[in-house]
């Protein structure tokens, strides 16, 4: 059965409007599209053949120019969309092969066309080629271990029998981002504790009176003792309160929106499955009707042909209209799950892709908190090391002759007289 709807391929962009015709005119049969980083590709309508190099309309000139070219079906995350999305089979992890080159773009997939189950595997409702049966293909991001490239498949759960949604591996890995970075901010918030009550501690020893009566050089330096921990205490109190403005705070308003961001793209993808899944199921049952319709239309005409029935040639023709009806119905079927297909792949490509991008942006800031905690650690011991300077300066004055003769002239009794001594 040939698919009759017409659809974009997930991760295309129509060009702009009049930015070909402003160009040589591609040669008939040929579309241009943008890839989700803005790279322009050709496909084939007729053939799905597809290419970074634009084909040439010159006669003469073979319209496939490189080794980019494929005339195999579109590919998804480098594995061809089959058709017929036969009955799920078991579900594995598919390891995908990496390639050097340029990445091709995604392509949806018909359930209108066959294709041998030995050589499919279904994964979410949507049938792939196995890819045992398969060279290698181009990936989106062949450079690097994308999100975008590795996730379509299901993997088995380590705690148990069953199977994770690659998507959902995904997830999970984004929530547990999420955690670390409250952790973090629970610790930066004990952090801010030690040292304001480091601070309170220190303010308190500056004001006791042990040892105030210590006087001359060594008393003035003994009250700078006293009095640098004084400033100390202030010093660990702007410290504690940068660490909350700079540190602490920005590490919670990030993973307030962060969980916002989170949100939008666990609910989305998710309703998206269930639709891709509701109108997977949907085709499987039209696909039984019409076949249970075909069987009663074939065995009503064969025993009118041998007339072993009483069936009139009306009741044949009410069979065959229920039998295209029940035609009908599973085109119908096909298409929504189409472009419902469709749909999923672009939104996995773009969701992955922004998945991606925030788990960057997350490091990335953590990173450069922490360079800012780091940073304002070492301002803390700067300023620290200067309220010790002036005890320092003081402590190489002390002087014990100076200090003992300034104590002898304020507290002296009188001068040593001789004594007359009677004889």
């Amino acid at each position: 059965m040939k698919n009759s709807s017409s659809l974009m391929k997930p991760g295309m962009v129509p060009p702009p409007p009049g930015e070909e015709s402003q160009t040589v005119v591609l040669p008939p049969g040929w579309q241009s599209y943008l890839s989700p980083q803005g790279r322009r590709y050709y496909v084939n309508t007729a053939t799905n053949e597809t290419t970074w190099e634009r084909p040439s309309s010159s006669p003469g000139i073979p319209a496939s120019p490189g080794p980019h070219r494929s005339s195999l079906p579109p590919t998804v995350n480098g594995y061809h969309a089959s058709g017929t999305p036969a009955h799920p089979l078991e579900t594995a992890h598919m390891s995908v092969r990496k390639s050097t080159g340029d990445s091709q773009n995604l392509g949806s997939s018909s359930p209108g066309k066959k294709q041998s189950k030995e050589n499919t595997i279904t994964i979410n409702c949507v049938t792939f080629p196995h890819p045992d049966t398969m060279p290698e293909q181009q990936l989106l991001k062949p450079t690097e271990w994308s999100y975008c490239d590795y996730f379509w498949a299901d993997k088995k759960d380590p705690q148990g029998n069953g199977t994770v949604a690659g998507f959902e591996l995904l997830l999970q890995k984004q929530l547990k981002g999420k955690q670390m970075q409250k952790e973090m901010s629970e610790f930066i918030r004990e952090r801010i504790k030690i040292e304001e009550e480091y601070a309170k501690n220190l303010a308190k020893l500056s004001q006791n009176s042990l040892a105030a009566q210590e006087e001359g050089s060594l008393g003035e330096a003994w009250a700078q003792v006293k009095k640098s921990l004084a400033d100390e205490a202030e010093v660990h109190l702007k410290f504690s309160a940068k660490l909350h403005s700079e540190v602490e705070k920005p590490l919670m308003n990030f993973r307030e929106n962060f969980k916002k961001d989170m949100k939008k793209c666990d609910h989305h993808i998710t309703d998206l499955r269930k639709q891709l899944a509701s109108r997977y199921a949907a085709v499987e049952k039209a696909r039984k009707a019409l076949t249970e319709r075909q069987r009663d239309l074939e065995m009503k005409t064969q025993q009118l042909e041998i007339k072993l029935s009483n069936k009139t040639e009306e009741d044949i023709k009410k069979a065959r209209r229920k039998s295209t009806q029940a035609g009908d119905d599973l085109m119908r079927c096909v298409d929504l799950y189409n472009q419902a297909q469709s749909k999923w792949f672009e939104e996995m490509v773009t969701t992955t892709l922004e998945l991606e991008r925030l788990e960057v942006e997350r490091v990335e800031m953590i990173r450069q908190h922490l360079c800012q905690y780091t940073q304002l650690r070492h301002e803390t011991d700067m300023f620290n090391q200067s309220t010790v300077e002036p005890v320092d300066q003081l402590l190489r004055k002390v002087d014990p002759a100076k200090d003992r003769e300034l104590w002898v002239r304020e507290h002296k009794t009188g001068n040593i007289r001789p004594v007359d001594m009677e004889i």
